[in-house]
Order: structure tokens, then sequence, then C-alpha cells
């Protein structure tokens, strides 16, 4: 069975899957690669660094023939940032964590798709209003940031795609498998962005040593917690914590964030620490499907394997 959704026929492509646009994670080989597989590839240009997208999309402009996009963190950039991933002429933006707004008129006036992930419902409600072509509605299941009163991923994408009408929805968090696609697609999603699952791959941008910390991981391993932004001094707005892996300094300072702000020799100690890439301190991001993450595996292949575990488990149902 052919898994044609909204999303498939909008961005021509051949399966319901796009790859989250992890910010320094996600770069062009990665995003080639699940486009090369027949999803929608996206690079993480994150706070838009012009000299690490220039590479980046230069990378996925020479690897791939089928659409791929650029993903911002939207607190952190300004317009200019939009204007100029627009220039490698992208399938898609997408947009997460903070009004589009400023952004979406840009968007709109080139031929590349808007994408809005939204955490919360007054964000989906917001992404409709300003015309989002394709709504990812991101669950609490999901590695990285996350909103701070999130839904489940099952609760949460039924009433996006409720509220959405014909807008396009993608399902995101927890998904790592072809279950967790056929269960978007059931719950009246058009495909899933898929995050975590796409760390374990050669494509990625992911050290040796995250990616061992990923396969020896399960769900009941990770966190949401704002701790390890605070020791490492990041800017994140407060509503957005993070879901990682549990290390030391998560273990040490749970439930004492105000007090961490406050220790300037320990915050100068962990900044030490990441940067020599410590996972005791640094933080892994993962979602609750991490258990999922059993192999490493090119994107391509991960693309193609989640679609036919989905169609079978679509047949299974059927029958």
């Amino acid at each position: 069975m052919a898994l044609r959704t909204s999303f498939t026929n909008l961005m021509s492509i051949a399966h319901p899957i796009a790859s989250a646009p992890m910010g320094g994670e996600a770069g062009g080989a990665l995003a080639a690669a699940v486009s090369n597989g027949g999803g929608l590839g996206l690079i993480g240009a994150g706070r838009g660094d012009r000299d690490w997208l220039t590479r980046e999309a230069g990378i996925a402009r020479k690897s791939t023939a089928n659409p791929w996009g650029i993903g911002f963190l939207v607190w952190a950039i300004d317009p200019d940032a939009v204007a100029f991933a627009l220039e490698f002429q992208p399938a898609a933006i997408v947009l997460s964590f903070g009004d589009p707004q400023p952004f979406a008129r840009r968007v709109h006036d080139s031929e590349a798709e808007l994408i809005l992930q939204v955490t919360d419902l007054d964000e989906a409600r917001r992404a409709v209003d300003v015309g989002a072509d394709i709504i990812v509605a991101q669950g609490s299941d999901a590695g990285g940031h996350c909103g701070e009163h999130g839904l489940g991923t099952m609760s949460f994408v039924t009433a996006v795609v409720d509220l959405a009408g014909s807008t396009p929805v993608l399902a995101a968090g927890g998904i790592g498998d072809g279950r967790g696609l056929a269960a978007a697609l059931t719950l009246g999603a058009a495909g899933a962005l898929i995050g975590t699952r796409f760390q374990a791959t050669p494509e990625a941008l992911v050290s040796a040593e995250i990616v061992k910390a990923l396969l020896d991981a399960d769900g009941e391993d990770t966190e949401v917690n704002r701790t390890l932004d605070i020791a490492r001094g990041s800017a994140w707005p407060h509503r957005y914590p993070a879901r990682t892996l549990r290390n030391e300094v998560l273990e040490r300072w749970r439930d004492r964030d105000d007090e961490l702000r406050s220790d300037t020799a320990t915050l100068a100690e962990y900044i030490d620490a990441a940067a020599r890439g410590d996972l005791s301190v640094a933080p892994v991001w993962a979602g609750q499907g991490v258990g999922l993450v059993t192999s490493v595996d090119s994107a391509e292949d991960i693309v193609r394997r989640i679609v036919d575990e989905a169609e079978q488990a679509l047949d299974r149902i059927t029958r």
C-alpha cells in the first residue's frame, strides 16, 4: 500500500516522513539522505549561523535532487536569517519555538512551504492564523526542547488535527518506527517528523559517544529539565524546557535550578567539562522513543524501513 497523504502530495515526496531540524546535528548530509529515501530532509540551522548554513545547504543541494528544507529557532533569529536561507531555494522553511508572524510573509512570498512547529494549542491556533502550509504537533514525548505544559504526543496530535482543519499536520515526539508512523496516520496526521532515530546515523553530525549513549538508553532514562540550559548558560526561553538523557548534573542539581544559577564556580566547571564533550555533564537530546534506537543505520534505509513497517502495521489493522 502506498502511504500517500496531503503532506506527501504538497511536498512532492514519496513517503510521509520528515527528519527533525535538530540544531547543529541535522546538516546537509542527513537532510539529503532522508530526501533520497523519499522523505523530507530538514537542516537544523538553529540560530542562523550563515557560514554553517552555507556549507550544509551546499551539501544538501549537491547530494539530492529531491525536496529538502531548513529549520530555525524563531526566538533566536531575525527576518534576515530567513531571507538568507531562501536564497538556497529550499522546498520548505520550518519555524519553531516562538512567534512566526514576523517571518511568515517572507516565506509565503517565496516558493517554499511554511512549516510551523507548535507545542500547545495557543501556538497551533496562531499557526493556522498566520497561514501555515503544514503544522508539526510536537508532543511532550519529544527529545530536545519542548513545550512547558505540553500534552503527550497522541493526545496533542489529535487536538491539533481537529483544530487545523484542512492544513496537514505532522506528528512529532516519541516516534521511531513504523508502528509510530501508523499510529500518527490513524490519529489523522498526514505524516511524522522524527528526530532521535535519525541521530544514530552516519550522516548526522553527532559524536560516536553520543550515539553510544543513545543506543544504551531507553525512554525511562530521559527527563524534561531546564537545568542543563542553566548550566551551559543558554538563552533558551523559560517556557521551553528540554528532554535529555539523565546525567550527573541532573542528579546533583534536580529541583535546585535557582541555586545552580548563582553557583559561579560550578557553572565554570560545567562549561569546561562540556567543552571537552564530557557526557556526564553535557546534554544528550533524546525523546521517549530512544529505546527504539538499537543500531546505527543510514538515514535512507531508516526512512524505507519505517515506511515498510507502517504499511505492515496498517495492513494488520485492515485485516
